[in-house]
């Protein structure tokens, strides 16, 4: 993901304070690594171009999970390469973990059926992380098992998440994309 808000951006260090606060607390992750991640993952979300960054062949936003899905496959859609198939993973799984964290009641309104209920939005949000984690060679080696945490706790990230919203309403952050 390419960073659309600078690193010493208020927004960004607001974030960094507030989930560094909410995961250790409630979730007992107290792993920097995590909440760097997470941290930044909300930053770079607040601009739709990150969150609906996947692309059908006309160039057309991909708003829907399954959808994602399909295109990231590198033999029957759109990824070039199995290096865009792992980076479209990557993207799925930050997708699917900031649906089910941030807006769980979202899942219950999406009309699409090639769209994922809740259970299933985990379910791909893990396997997504799994994925990307089995792409320890070379360039990916030293982020490999960072992500095979992501897939073993998507949980306890999602509720660290829904921690951080409650967080947010509490301030009166504005609402964020979705």
């Amino acid at each position: 993901m390419v960073p659309l808000v600078p690193r010493e951006h208020m927004l960004r260090q607001f974030f960094h304070e507030v989930v560094s606060g909410c995961y250790p607390t409630y979730t007992g992750l107290d792993d920097s690594e995590v909440t760097t991640y997470i941290a930044d993952l909300l930053t770079e979300f607040t601009a739709s171009e990150n969150l609906y960054r996947i692309r059908d062949a006309s160039g057309k936003p991909l708003r829907e999970i399954g959808e994602m899905l399909t295109a990231s496959d590198p033999v029957l859609g759109s990824a070039p390469s199995f290096d865009a198939e792992r980076e479209m993973r990557r993207h799925i799984g930050d997708f699917a973990l900031f649906s089910t964290g941030m807006y769980p009641e979202s899942m219950h309104m999406r009309r699409n059926p090639l769209d994922a209920d809740f259970m299933e939005m985990v379910r791909t949000g893990k396997e997504s992380y799994y994925i990307v984690s089995q792409f320890d060679l070379f360039e990916y080696k030293q982020e490999a098992p960072f992500f095979a945490r992501l897939s073993e706790e998507f949980e306890r990230c999602m509720y660290g998440l829904t921690k951080v919203r409650e967080e947010l309403d509490r301030l009166g952050a504005p609402k964020m994309l979705m």
